[in-house]
């Protein structure tokens, strides 16, 4: 499910272990701002909770953090901010989207971590960021793709140039 594209080539970024997985979702949790929608895109395994639980302790979360694969969406109260992370993987239809009140959770104020987006096909928004996560030999290769304001901020958060980014 590609971003909505605003003319930006993804940016890859390699990550070699879970505690760089977790230290590069601790770096994304800084440029985060109410309202961001985040879609987390990759085969079982390639590290999308882990990138999830490393965002979620950059914040300020002590707590575990668990896939919501049998729940669905896992919601975290952060200081002021609402957190849900979502796992479509179970969904059968992405009508399904409307009996977990999906759309509620877009409200401008909370930021949505959803992975397995491609399963809500044709009932999502468009994200503002999607990130990619492929195998690369023992580590991994994510591609991040921009598709608005909050995404471009991670994606400078990040370190890339900011000729690199269109706006």
């Amino acid at each position: 499910m590609p971003a909505e594209r605003d003319g930006s080539a993804p940016v890859p970024v390699m990550v070699s272990g879970e505690p760089e997985m977790e230290a590069l979702g601790g770096r994304i949790a800084h440029a985060l701002s109410p309202g961001c929608l985040i879609y987390l895109q990759g085969d079982l395994g390639t590290g999308k909770t882990t990138l999830v639980r490393g965002l979620l302790r950059g914040l300020g979360h002590h707590g575990g953090v668990k896939s919501p694969t049998y729940t669905l969406v896992e919601p975290y109260r952060i200081g002021r901010l609402r957190i849900f992370h979502l796992d479509l993987y179970r969904l059968a239809d992405p009508e399904e989207l409307e009996w977990i009140g999906f759309r509620d959770l877009l409200d401008g104020e909370g930021i949505c971590l959803v992975e397995w987006p491609e399963r809500g096909a044709g009932d999502l928004p468009a994200p503002d960021l999607l990130i990619e996560l492929d195998y690369s030999g023992k580590g991994r290769r994510l591609r991040f793709t921009p598709g608005g304001d909050c995404g471009r901020s991670i994606i400078r958060a990040l370190g890339v140039p900011e000729g690199a980014i269109r706006t």
